[in-house]
């Protein structure tokens, strides 16, 4: 395969430039993508597993929820991934809409699965939740209808840039769509804090100390730790697919073929 050399600290046209813009071409993040995909998939499995390990079999159990308040285990980390997905799949979408990056709205696209996939098990684990502790399955609670609208602008993102053939211009309209959600993210987090609630509120918070157990705290931030690494993995992984498809009429991409 052949691909225009780099040198460390320089790029094309001799002068001093970040490293990191020799990855802003496609067929050089390709090869990158496909060197960390196993690495991080293993990573995550490690951490699911401890995570899971922690969650189920160390934790005690809650003075007030019993053994239903597990769940958090899974729940919380999908929450959490569910926003900071989407911020990180909005940031590459702007990013692709300021500097025309073509990179940019590939990865934005990979993500966008993998952030509707962790909404809605934070929707789906949260009834599991609330059904025993509320009495029912969905409430019309802030939190819940504010997450659940973002489920919505995943579908919408998925949906629109699927919807124009173009490639550039479905990136253009798909980062339009993505920052203007960006409002959502903080409706979800201070939800709890803006409104009346039956959702309880945060149980970690970077101001104050953890109201739970060591033991919990470790278990939750373990699994918090594996969706982050497997949603890395994913989105390389999807990402080198998209690659592929869009580079399909390169050079790099036919000479790759032809090695295959």
């Amino acid at each position: 395969m052949t691909t225009q050399t780099y040198r460390f600290g320089t790029d094309a046209a001799g002068g001093h430039g970040n490293w990191l813009l020799k990855y802003a071409a496609p067929q050089n993040f390709f090869p990158l993508a496909g060197k960390l995909v196993p690495w991080v998939a293993a990573l995550a499995a490690v951490l699911a597993l401890a995570g899971l390990y922690v969650g189920f079999f160390v934790a005690p159990t809650d003075f007030q929820q019993g053994e239903v308040y597990r769940i958090i285990f899974l729940h919380v980390a999908a929450s959490w991934m569910s926003m900071f997905i989407y911020c990180i799949m909005a940031g590459w979408a702007a990013l692709g809409l300021i500097l025309n990056t073509r990179l940019s709205g590939m990865m934005a696209k990979a993500l966008a699965p993998t952030g509707a996939m962790f909404t809605f098990i934070a929707l789906w684990s949260g009834s599991l939740w609330g059904k025993p502790t509320w009495g029912t399955w969905w409430v019309w609670d802030a939190r819940l209808t504010s997450e659940l609208i973002l489920l919505f602008l995943y579908f919408g993102f998925i949906a629109l840039t699927s919807a124009i053939d173009d490639a550039r211009r479905a990136d253009r309209a798909g980062a339009l769509l993505a920052i203007v959600g960006v409002i959502n993210i903080p409706i979800i987090y201070f939800s709890v804090q803006w409104w009346n609630t039956l959702h309880q509120g945060a149980s970690v918070s970077l101001t104050r100390s953890p109201s739970m157990a060591l033991t919990m705290l470790v278990g939750m931030l373990l699994m918090a730790l594996a969706a982050w690494m497997y949603s890395i993995a994913v989105a390389l992984w999807r990402v080198r697919s998209i690659i592929l498809e869009r580079e399909r009429d390169a050079e790099w991409v036919r000479q790759l073929r032809e090695q295959e």
